[in-house]
């Protein structure tokens, strides 16, 4: 039986530091900044102090006499890594600069020009964009010829998404196209012959994107001995922030990036590992102390940020999850009040309700933009967004469009907006260059001869050539047909737009299977009129001279605004007061997430992210009689994982109407 001594060569007895470490931390964040040598995973739960973790952690390796040069700090964005040691340069000084910093991307590209010659890279290759990507499968996407395929071929940026997919879910391309892109399966042969030439032409040109450069690090540390023990020697301090939200590549790069001495911490929360359609694994965090017999795991469990009610409901929510790192967050904050759980009788009263207790809230003295709607999915938001125009309540929205500024649904109103008033020349003009063989000037002439005839729906005068002609056919023919029926409901109206409209949607927007979805959307707030007239008021379209970027624009200070987001891009963040809308069966969690018990789970870790981003109050609402298009069916029934909290850790609300 043999045992290993780690020797600590850094500390020395009664050394002294000028920062009181023990003062400004608690016993757990003390811990995680104190031990340096050997693996280390710190489980940092929501609130917890994670990012004060790393920066003190950093400075007591600096003020212990570790060669700053010599610790690593790997993020998921330059301006954490850059935040982080500036407040590292504050506390102790100048050699807080000399500290390597940054994404896995760009040490990743560092390293690679210091010794991708281990593995027969020319370091002088270029790095591409996302831009650069694109425009270069355009142009290989022309020399094969798939530009001219009678069938719809996807575009360059879709395509481009695509190749990055297979390489961060390291998955097949043809896989990839299968599961996340259906409707392109019949061009899947030609895709992944795409595939292949733009590997050989960046080969060729010696041009890397940022996925090769994960890819080629990871080969550099695999298959390169010498270059595995040149850089693990120089980096002998490696940190890893946000390590639930890394992908194979960067999980197995972590490891090796380790070497002998295996002074690596990652921190993270596997309770908030929510990205997977990234590439993130939850798996990396949940199997790291596998990687290391002896790592150690600490849990930084005590919130600043949340009243205790709000903690003890997310606590109530994980303790139901299958699998991860048992914690229990607590706080020695105020109780506070208990987290509302809010029925409504639809998505209508759901959208009253918010805006009338943001107003009431703004009353309290709580300004709006400490504030915040959070949602699952873009299209939750739709009618909330409608209700706060109406009640001119400024809001800016986060992930997704805003309802008003989504491309497709701009189309179909401008279209609707013809049907009432034939005279509408922003909007024929919108109508007109969706036309293919329409351009700028000939949409001039065509609106100059409808402005002019007596039937303003009669092309059969206009002079257009072939291409276009077929075009004009088409839109006078749907339009011919909306204005015998003008005093129909506007639902019906709007399902002779969307018929016209479903072919130009899949010509010009690759995802267009969501984009629809959005259209059934507006279909449905449409079905609450009566007439067209009443329907477009109420969407508070612009006046004809302006844009809808200026009718949306608030006259309020970005300080005095709403927010209004998905809950992936509210991570991080947090406010006084959250609203956490549609925890529905069927919307949260989502009807897709329901096919895998892993898709389920990280749906109850959106849930988590989003009751934990509230400070002091929190509501969470339940629109039932939701019509349901997609499946055919009424959603009524709430969200499994409000059933799942403690039922007295909710204060039930019920709206009456005064």
């Amino acid at each position: 039986m043999a045992r290993t001594y780690q020797l600590n060569t850094e500390t020395a007895v009664g050394q002294s530091f000028k920062i009181d470490y023990r003062s400004l931390l608690n016993e757990q964040q003390y811990e995680a900044v104190t031990c340096f040598n050997g693996p280390v995973l710190c489980i940092a739960g929501a609130g917890s102090g994670k990012t004060r973790t790393l920066i003190y952690r950093v400075a007591r390796m600096l003020e212990s006499g570790i060669a700053p040069d010599s610790i690593l700090l790997l993020t998921f964005t330059r301006k954490a890594a850059a935040n982080m040691l500036d407040r590292v340069t504050t506390l102790v000084g100048a050699t807080g600069k000399a500290v390597a910093g940054g994404t896995y991307h760009s040490f990743a590209a560092n390293i690679l020009r210091r010794y991708g010659h281990h593995i027969e890279l020319n370091p002088g290759f270029s790095i591409i964009d996302e831009g650069d990507a694109s425009d270069i499968i355009n142009l290989l996407r022309s020399e094969m010829g798939f530009n001219r395929k009678e069938s719809r071929f996807p575009q360059k940026k879709t395509v481009a998404q695509m190749f990055s997919k297979a390489n961060n879910l390291e998955k097949s391309l043809a896989d990839v196209i299968s599961d996340l892109y259906p409707q392109f399966s019949e061009h899947s042969q030609d895709i992944c012959r795409l595939y292949a030439g733009f590997g050989e032409y960046k080969q060729k040109n010696l041009l890397l994107d940022y996925d090769d450069l994960l890819i080629y690090m990871h080969r550099l540390l695999s298959d390169s001995e010498t270059a595995r023990a040149q850089i693990t020697s120089r980096y002998r301090y490696v940190m890893a922030d946000e390590y639930q939200d890394t992908n194979g590549l960067q999980a197995r790069i972590t490891i090796l990036l380790a070497g002998e001495k295996r002074n690596v911490m990652v921190v993270g929360d596997d309770a908030q590992s929510i990205y997977s359609f990234r590439g993130a694994r939850v798996s990396n965090i949940l199997e790291f102390p596998e990687a290391f017999a002896d790592c150690r795991v600490i849990r930084l469990e005590r919130n600043y940020r949340s009243t205790r009610h709000i903690l003890d409901a997310a606590n109530s929510l994980m303790e139901k999850a299958g699998e991860g790192f048992k914690k229990k967050l607590y706080t020695e904050k105020d109780s506070g009040e208990l987290p509302a759980c809010v029925r409504c009788e639809d998505e209508q009263e759901q959208a009253m309700f918010v805006a009338a207790r943001v107003l009431e809230l703004r009353e309290q003295g709580i300004q709006l933009n400490k504030m915040a709607v959070l949602f699952r999915s873009s299209f939750h938001a739709y009618q909330l967004e409608l209700e706060l125009k109406r009640r001119n309540i400024p809001y800016v929205k986060w992930g997704g469009f805003k309802f008003l500024e989504a491309g497709h649904l701009k189309d179909i109103i401008a279209h609707l907006r013809i049907i009432q008033n034939p005279f509408d020349q922003v909007s024929w003009l919108r109508a007109l260059l969706l036309i293919e063989g329409v351009g700028t000037h000939s949409a001039g002439e065509i609106f100059s001869h409808i402005r002019q005839a007596e039937n303003p729906f009669d092309f059969s005068g206009i002079k257009a050539r072939p291409k276009a002609g077929k075009g004009l056919g088409k839109l006078g023919q749907m339009l011919l047909s909306a204005a015998a029926l003008v005093n129909s409901s506007p639902a019906r109206l709007l399902e002779i737009v969307a018929d016209y409209y479903f072919p130009i949607l899949k010509e010009r927007f690759d995802d267009y299977p969501r984009r629809f979805k959005d259209i059934d959307q507006l279909a449905i707030i449409a079905g609450r009129f009566s007439s067209l007239s009443d329907f477009l008021s109420d969407l508070a379209l612009e006046p004809p001279r302006d844009s809808v970027d200026e009718a949306l624009a608030p006259d309020q200070s970005e300080d005095e605004t709403l927010i209004l987001s998905t809950i992936h891009s509210a991570k991080g963040l947090e406010w006084h007061s959250v609203f956490v809308i549609y925890a529905l069966e069927g919307r949260f969690p989502s009807f897709s997430s329901l096919k895998s018990e892993a898709d389920l789970e990280e749906e109850r870790r959106l849930m988590y992210v989003a009751i934990t981003r509230a400070e002091e109050n929190l509501a969470i609402t339940c629109p039932t009689n939701i019509w349901d298009p997609v499946s055919g069916t009424v959603l009524g029934r709430q969200s499994r994982f409000l059933d799942e909290i403690t039922p007295d850790l909710l204060e039930n609300w019920q709206i009456s109407r005064s």
